[in-house]
């Protein structure tokens, strides 16, 4: 890794070296011109960032702990530090980028959000901010997973969100995704997108990094205080698309002793033709309006992902994480729903932390990554399990 040496950032037409990009629909480009110039803008306004970095305070309940996982450690052979951001308000870290972009709806004049989501965790933290400010919601999700994810489609509802079912293609994110776009393309001047992570065309996958990014900003201060030194070793985070990963990595991006391990879902496994490993798996494509790796046909067309966890039911990764894994940065594994329910279950049992299955695949990587005694590692816990019960006690009671 010290051998890295590219300086690593988004270009002015939104690429992260050959990914990313805008490929959008002509009826879509006022939409998106709008959405660049308008962040480019607050980003760099002190009043936006007062209100944004307010209301991570005294709302989400920012800064979530850093907390040292003794008796992971202990297993492990290393010092495992935990970034709880499934102690955020809505129980993960979605609602860092809902709340910066209905900030930037209120400042469009937008009346009506949309948006997509796969394990529940994004759809509840859009309807948090849309009842917070008053506008409407509607949110896309596949119908498989509205059956998996039940206890967030109720969530959603008691918030006052309508949750519109995708029953095209396998019904799972990116048919939610699919629909969501439609719905913008039919209504452009009233609605704004929140896209839920590093997805999308630019200037999407960079806005949600930097409100994302509150993660690994907060880790540096942390991190500095508990060891005197601000980097870790390593940091390991799951990546579906890739927001809260993209989060825990930002700040580090540059800090070429850091490594970043990013951990996709293998499904039934790697080569099962049940899987979404895309890093593996993916070659070059265009999805949901960015060049990025995704599974595909010779033919270019998607083949369906597959994996345990809804949100990381995917077949492309974000830009960012293209660029990052393709290029040497970071360090891509795979693991398999049973390594992913077994890491879930060790976790619960060592630090009476329930993490959500997303999560749990960050934890097995642990089994397959050697750390030394000395190294400090930063695990982002990105969500809570409390969706992901019926799962756990299914693999529990089939065992015990």
């Amino acid at each position: 890794m010290n051998k890295y040496k590219e300086h690593i950032e988004i270009d002015s037409r939104g690429y992260y070296g050959e990914f990313g990009g805008a490929y959008i629909p002509e009826m879509l480009y006022g939409n998106i011109e709008e959405i660049r110039k308008k962040y480019v803008q607050l980003w760099n306004d002190e009043a936006f960032k007062k209100e944004f970095d307010q209301l991570l305070k005294d709302y989400v309940g920012r800064p979530s702990p850093l907390f040292l996982a003794e008796r992971l450690s202990e297993r492990y052979q290393t010092n495992i530090y935990l970034k709880r951001e499934d102690l955020n308000h809505t129980g993960s870290h979605k609602i860092n980028n809902t709340i910066g972009q209905i900030l930037l709806a209120k400042k469009l004049n937008k009346k009506r959000i949309i948006a997509e989501t796969g394990a529940g965790q994004h759809g509840v933290a859009t309807a948090t901010v849309c009842a917070l400010m008053g506008l409407e919601c509607i949110v896309y999700m596949g119908a498989v997973d509205i059956e998996r994810q039940a206890p967030n489609v109720s969530r959603m509802k008691m918030l006052g969100a309508e949750v519109r079912p995708a029953l095209s293609g396998s019904k799972t994110l990116k048919d939610a995704t699919n629909e969501a776009i439609r719905d913008w393309i039919n209504n452009p001047l009233d609605t704004h997108y929140i896209i839920g992570s590093v997805v999308g065309p630019h200037p999407y996958p960079d806005m949600v990094a930097k409100f994302q990014s509150v993660i690994s900003e907060e880790i540096q201060v942390q991190l500095a205080e508990k060891t005197g030194n601000k980097n870790p070793d390593a940091i390991i985070a799951c990546v579906g698309g890739g927001s809260n990963a993209a989060g825990a990595f930002y700040h580090y991006l540059n800090e070429q002793e850091v490594r970043l391990i990013a951990v996709e879902a293998a499904g039934l496994g790697v080569d099962s033709g049940e899987s979404a490993a895309t890093s593996k798996l993916g070659s070059k494509g265009v999805i949901h309006g960015s060049k990025t790796l995704l599974m595909q046909t010779t033919d270019g067309q998607i083949i369906e992902p597959y994996s345990i966890s809804a949100g990381l039911d995917y077949p492309g990764i974000g830009p960012l994480h293209a660029h990052i894994i393709s290029s040497g940065r970071a360090e891509a594994y795979s693991v398999t729903d049973e390594e992913a329910l077994k890491a879930a279950v060790l976790a619960t049992r060592l630090e009476g932390i329930i993490p959500a299955l997303e999560t749990a695949h960050a934890f097995a990587a642990l089994e397959k990554i050697k750390f030394e005694k000395n190294e400090v590692v930063v695990l982002n816990v990105s969500g809570r399990g409390d969706k992901d019960l019926a799962n756990y006690i299914k693999y529990l009671e089939s065992y015990e």
